[in-house]
């Protein structure tokens, strides 16, 4: 039978910013918190890291590139706790600013993983999120930056109030085609594959908080995106500015929001304040 515990999933969390995210949950959430990782070994040696520390998280296999494992857990969540509660998108992928690959290649490989897969995870675990959920997407003020840079038309279609999922798909499946066409500047997108990435993220929670503001079933339920910050972690290899603790204030801020609250609500927020598209 399954538990009537609140549950919390953090995806890539065995270390850097979703580490401490996991961290901070086990203090402050109330239910069940579980440490996510691709490799089982590096999750595990996370958890106990944790539990040196007191604090008691408990680990789930979870690939967001493989629609099996993400079954899997959805499989899990449903069998032992018939729902959940929270969810924490924050595994990511940034190639360094000096890598070899050619750029239609990062292009490819970082939408797949911070789009694509990220909304893989959310359309297999929507279904189970119960009332007063909370969703937090990681973002970037990159995304902003690579907004900045875009055309108008671009930024019309990204900014308007009424987009839909397909047309945020269509969006970011025309940046990966420009990638591979070497005309990304030319087809009106700023040549940032991360940045590209993390307006696909911002505007797919828009999405999802306007769409599950519709569900009468399940009331209360929230997705926002947020930033961080420059943290010191691998991403960043360890030139951030502040410490993973400091980049989680703003996850567990979003996450931790009480029931029934107005605002934020489908918005990107940083330093734990709403923030906009620039006019």
């Amino acid at each position: 039978m399954a538990s009537s515990r609140r549950v919390a999933i953090v995806t890539g969390s065995n270390k850097g910013i979703g580490f401490a995210i996991v961290r901070g949950l086990c203090k402050l959430f109330d239910g069940d918190v579980y440490l996510t990782a691709r490799d089982e070994n590096r999750g595990r040696k996370a958890l106990a890291d944790l539990k040196k520390e007191g604090l008691n998280p408990l680990f789930h296999q979870l690939d967001i590139s493989d629609p099996t494992s993400i079954q899997n857990l959805g499989d899990f969540l449903q069998k032992q706790y018939g729902g959940l509660d929270l969810l924490v998108n924050n595994a990511a992928h940034a190639y360094k600013m000096d890598s070899p690959a050619p750029f239609a290649e990062q292009a490819v490989v970082t939408l797949k993983v911070n789009f694509w897969d990220t909304l893989a995870v959310c359309e297999a675990l929507f279904p189970l999120l119960r009332t007063h959920a909370r969703v937090v997407n990681m973002s970037s003020m990159g995304s902003t930056m690579a907004y900045r840079g875009c055309s108008d038309a671009i930024k019309h279609r990204i900014k308007d109030p009424n987009i839909t999922m397909d047309q945020i798909k269509d969006l970011m499946r025309e940046f990966e085609l420009a990638a591979k066409a070497d005309q990304v500047e030319e087809r009106g997108f700023r040549k940032s594959a991360y940045g590209t990435s993390k307006i696909g993220v911002r505007v797919m929670s828009f999405i999802q908080q306007r769409e599950l503001a519709k569900d009468t079933q399940r009331p209360d339920v929230i997705v926002n995106s947020c930033c961080p910050g420059y943290v010191a972690t691998d991403m960043t290899s360890h030139k951030g500015t502040k410490t993973i603790d400091e980049g989680a204030v703003t996850p567990l801020y979003l996450a931790l929001l009480p029931p029934n609250v107005v605002s934020p609500k489908g918005e990107f927020v940083s330093e734990k304040t709403v923030q906009h598209w620039p006019s």
